[in-house]
């Protein structure tokens, strides 16, 4: 095998873009060079530079190609396409029988002139999300200017074009640290002499060596960093030679929302925030810089702790503005923000969230105050979209609204705007409390409801209103909590809405690797809107069919049920109830009086459905002797028939708990 080693060196890549770009770019290659076997070794990418090392056949061996074409009897425009195909002669077919055949030498090639000729358009298929036109006739394009090509095949440089851009050995290390070019032979040799010009080429590398020291230097100071894993994957990408340092905060910012400061630092700096010993807040920030200073940073240091003097300025100003104005006198404002075009304004959706939050409130056995609170909150929840805050950071949207509803309208509002939104992902938290879940109900079945009626549902290939993160935002906070709600009145009569709701949580319990067959035979045995109560059936019945009397019992029910579908195509339904003197063994009396001790209705209406399963799983026993002993297809059809209505009998008490028929196994 020999080593093949690609660097595309270009101009700053954007951070979000170089993981992606490494990715596509291996399997391109590997997809390209097939017929040399590669193997991949390793993938590189960060800043200015995107490459990959690969291990591959020192040559395509020779072979010949024998393949049948078309009949001999077929159009001329056949043959000939079937020679354009395998780049062949006239003179390279031959008839056999009704075919042509082509027998084709193939002679050997090696890997450098394969490579040399193959790149080119393996490179040009590399995309970018964003890319810029450049070079003398501004017709090549690439995310950045590209600069520099490294292409070797165990040393020896692998000639092509890129634009522009010639291949090569040179490459470049650091701006400042390592201004190139220097000359490579080797993945080895690159990753080294990287190194010795201040480049670390390796981002997994770069990742750990970035939060470690990140982690030191605030640990110098007795304190911690706020996890970010997001910020620490983009500050991988944008420095090469990192270097730790820690910065302070001026006093006079720390009174501002932790989260406006925070995310500030991320937005426009990079800066990671820092915690102290409590988990509070603390004065300082970290960074990464690119570059090792010679005063161990401290002009670097200065000149960051200007900059986000200035940041936190401007936040300072959007901060004060905006407490000068309450969110009541706000809603105006909202009249003229269009939520959609078919549903209308967000001030009219101000008002439905609103009404919808007082009456979930007061479903939730929420006091008059916890309505009225529910009901404020609803109706500025929204409010802070034309604050000046929020006009600069977006992603401040009713955490900022909290802030100032809790100055005006006292905690209990402010705590439900600044949540109402979440769950925003998986890992986010639901929130709590009867006012701040009736607050986020709200908002996400007043989306739901105003999309489906206006026909606007996600499809197969796009959800952009995000209605399925709403659906199960409605799921999690409803189960999280433990809540009961009659969740068709508050759907209203909206088509298909509850059926999307539920195949929500359907997703989820696959995603969560429960039985997802079991909710849709609980779903399927009655007409329940409550979540928590279809959560708690389905739970029992799934813990009972785990059981081997669950097991046994359900391949009993689809005995039972697939000899009632043969037999009531015949002549059914044999619907009724059996007649008692018709039984002739032991057996068809022992379940006859086994279904009628059970009153699984009574167990149902009480919730007690550990019991009703408990009390299912008991007539195992019974049914399976049944089976054994009795013949249903008795040859008398009197006796025929009854025991095909005590079978029926058994399976319509089966299903008041389940539709057993739609669960696997």
């Amino acid at each position: 095998m020999a080593e093949f080693f690609l660097e595309l060196f270009s101009e700053e890549i954007p951070a979000r873009m170089q993981r992606q770009a490494g990715e596509q770019l291996e399997a391109l290659l590997t997809q390209a060079l097939a017929a040399l076997n590669p193997r991949v070794g390793k993938v590189y990418y960060g800043a200015r530079r995107v490459a990959v090392s690969l291990e591959i056949g020192a040559e395509i061996p020779a072979k010949t190609i024998s393949e049948r074409g078309p009949r001999v009897s077929a159009p001329e425009a056949a043959l000939n396409g079937f020679l354009r195909k395998h780049n062949a002669g006239r003179d390279e077919v031959a008839q056999e029988g009704e075919f042509w055949v082509l027998n084709k030498s193939v002679p050997g090639q090696g890997a450098a002139a394969f490579l040399a000729a193959a790149l080119p358009a393996v490179l040009a298929r590399l995309s970018w999300p964003k890319s810029m036109r450049w070079g003398a006739s501004g017709e090549f394009t690439w995310v950045r200017p590209l600069r520099r090509i490294v292409a070797l095949l165990d040393g020896a440089v692998i000639p092509f074009a890129l634009g522009p851009v010639t291949s090569g050995n040179e490459i470049e290390g650091h701006r400042v640290h390592g201004p190139g070019p220097f000359e490579v032979s080797s993945v080895a040799v690159w990753e080294e002499k990287l190194r010795e010009h201040h480049v670390i080429a390796d981002a997994a590398e770069r990742r750990a060596k970035i939060w470690a020291g990140l982690t030191a230097a605030a640990a110098e100071k007795g304190l911690s960093i706020a996890p970010d894993e997001a910020l620490l994957d983009e500050v991988t990408g944008l420095v090469e030679w990192p270097v730790a340092l820690v910065g302070r905060i001026d006093e006079r910012f720390m009174d501002l929302p932790y989260e406006v400061r925070e995310l500030s630092m991320k937005i426009n700096q990079k800066y990671f925030a820092l915690r102290g010993a409590d988990g509070a807040p603390a004065p300082f920030f970290a960074f990464a810089a690119n570059l090792d200073a010679t005063d161990g940073g401290a002009a670097i240091v200065a000149g960051n702790e200007r900059v986000l003097r200035a940041r936190l300025s401007d936040a300072r100003h959007f901060w004060d503005l905006d407490l000068k104005t309450s969110l009541d006198s706000l809603l105006p404002k909202l009249e003229k923000i269009t939520f959609h075009a078919k549903i209308g304004t967000q001030a009219a959706r101000s008002l439905r969230i609103a009404a919808l939050a007082g009456e979930i409130a007061g479903q939730l056995g929420g006091s008059l105050e916890a309505r009225e609170a529910a009901s404020r909150a609803g109706l500025l929840a929204k409010a802070d979209l034309v604050t000046g805050m929020v006009g600069e950071f977006p992603e401040l949207q009713g955490i900022m609204g909290g802030y100032y509803a809790a100055k005006s309208d006292g905690a209990l509002v402010g705590a439900a705007i600044r949540t109402h939104y979440q769950p925003k992902g998986p890992g986010d938290e639901v929130p709590a409390g009867i006012v701040p879940v009736a607050v986020a109900l709200a908002d996400k079945l007043d989306t739901l409801r105003e999309f489906f009626r206006v026909g606007e549902k996600p499809t197969g290939s796009g959800d952009p209103f995000a209605l399925r993160r709403a659906a199960l935002g409605v799921i999690r906070i409803i189960l999280e909590n433990g809540l009961r709600l009659p969740l068709a009145d508050l759907i209203g009569d909206v088509p298909d809405l509850f059926g999307f709701i539920i195949e929500r949580l359907r997703v989820k319990l696959r995603g969560e690797g429960q039985r997802f067959d079991v909710l849709d035979a609980v779903l399927a045995a009655g007409d329940d809107d409550d979540l928590l109560r279809i959560m708690r059936k389905v739970s029992a019945l799934a813990e009972m069919l785990a059981t081997e009397d669950g097991r046994n019992l359900l391949a009993a029910y689809k005995r039972a049920a697939n000899i009632l579908r043969i037999e009531d195509a015949k002549d059914g339904p044999h619907d009724g109830a059996p007649d008692a003197a018709l039984f002739r063994q032991d057996e068809e009396r022992a379940l006859s009086g086994a279904l009628a001790a059970e009153d699984f209705g009574a167990l149902l209406r009480a919730e007690d459905f550990e019991g009703a399963m408990s009390r299912l799983a008991g007539l195992r026993p019974v049914i399976d002797v049944f089976f054994e002993k009795v013949t249903v297809n008795a040859a008398e059809p009197e006796l025929r028939r009854n025991r095909l209505q005590l079978s029926a009998r058994f399976r319509d008490t089966v299903n008041e708990i389940a539709d057993f028929a739609r669960i696997e196994g």
